[in-house]
């Protein structure tokens, strides 16, 4: 009889999650449909990535391109399953990111864009992207400031192989999740003074902010996707084999 893995942790904490989604929409007033989980299986092994597709899951994030290649070939990209870098992209990574991701939400910089738009032109793509946005002071941080998005959107979008679906974030990390709200709100703001000025075919309206430990907060200050990878996949050494 063919091995299976089961991780019974990964329906727990999917169970968790989703109640906290709920509970973030509730006090947002907000539908939990609008809220895409992306899976983020850095670290992760084949069959966990399988079990939470499996219940489930559609959205799977890597922060490395060459850690995603395997897995990607691995799973044969399952119909339904996208594919999202979260991770910050070298310019020598993304040949290989445009022909495996569906979203990258790492876009920092215009020299990144035309590198993109370059190597999506070569396999007759349009890459679907998201702009990141350095909503904090903290140097290891990456992303584009606030103030001068508006016009790098501007001329990012000019280029035909890239569609730019919204803004990212990452808050920094603190005890409290609450630390994290300013953030997000700021990156919201940006969201609606960026969309003001583009018709409503074209606005930005993906919001990827919040990890496992600020999501809920990071959904009631508008995030349409949430990025979890401890949230889901925590507790993975408890899990049983079966003949």
């Amino acid at each position: 009889m063919k091995r299976s893995i089961i991780y019974p942790v990964i329906s727990e904490n999917l169970s968790l999650v989703r109640e906290g989604i709920h509970s973030a929409c509730v006090n947002a007033g907000r539908n939990p449909q609008e809220i895409t989980v992306v899976a983020i299986s850095k670290g992760r092994v084949l069959g966990q990535i399988e079990e939470a597709i499996a219940l489930g899951i559609h959205n799977i994030g890597e922060s490395k391109v060459q850690e995603a290649l395997p897995k990607y070939n691995a799973l044969r990209a399952p119909q339904g399953v996208m594919w999202h870098m979260v991770g910050r992209l070298q310019t020598n990574k993304v040949k290989d990111a445009v022909g495996i991701f569906d979203l990258i939400h790492s876009l920092d910089s215009l020299r990144l864009a035309l590198e993109i738009n370059r190597q999506a032109g070569r396999l007759g793509k349009v890459q679907d992207v998201l702009v990141e946005i350095k909503t904090s002071p903290e140097e290891a941080k990456s992303g584009l400031g606030p103030d001068e998005a508006p016009e790098a959107i501007k001329q990012m979008a000019e280029l035909k192989n890239i569609n730019i679906q919204g803004l990212m974030t990452i808050a920094p990390q603190a005890d409290n999740p609450e630390r994290a709200r300013p953030y997000f709100r700021m990156l919201r703001k940006l969201q609606d003074k960026i969309n003001a000025k583009r018709d409503t075919h074209n606005a930005l309206h993906i919001l990827s902010m919040g990890m496992s430990g600020d999501f809920q907060i990071a959904i009631e200050e508008g995030a349409t996707m949430v990025r979890l990878g401890r949230a889901i996949f925590e507790g993975q050494d408890k899990c049983s084999a079966l003949e």
